[in-house]
């Protein structure tokens, strides 16, 4: 019961305060250190543009907020899938051995990547 509520907290919290505008958000320790983005960086910024509708600007503050969403869409839908059925019928893919491996090789690029201060790749920089 309480995950709902701190879920619910959280979203409240980023759709009223912009992180840009308030010292009272967290400054990713791994830039302030080397000057390099990690995977995370944006994502304040994104999640706080994508709850007031700003889809295509929050996608612009951090990409791999698609991979995030996809998979907590993904686990609502096959957790609703199987609550109405004596047997699960829609078997997790999350929970295949290959699976971490993906999403590790997935944000370990776009790690790289977003660092690479050239055309394309400064796109993904937030």
């Amino acid at each position: 019961m309480s995950i709902p509520i701190a879920i619910l907290a959280l979203g409240m919290l980023y759709f009223n305060l912009n992180p840009k505008s308030f010292a009272y958000f967290p400054k990713c320790p791994f830039y302030s250190f080397t000057g390099l983005y990690c995977p995370g960086c944006g994502s304040q910024r994104a999640f706080h543009e994508m709850l007031h509708g700003n889809l295509w600007v929050g996608l612009q503050h951090n990409f791999l907020i698609i991979l995030v969403l996809l998979v907590i869409f993904y686990k609502f839908y096959v957790f609703y899938q199987n609550s109405f059925q004596k047997e699960d019928t829609v078997k997790n893919i999350l929970y295949h051995n290959a699976a971490p491996w993906v999403i590790l090789v997935i944000v370990v690029s776009f790690w790289i990547l977003r660092n690479i201060p050239m055309d394309p790749f400064i796109i993904l920089a937030p």
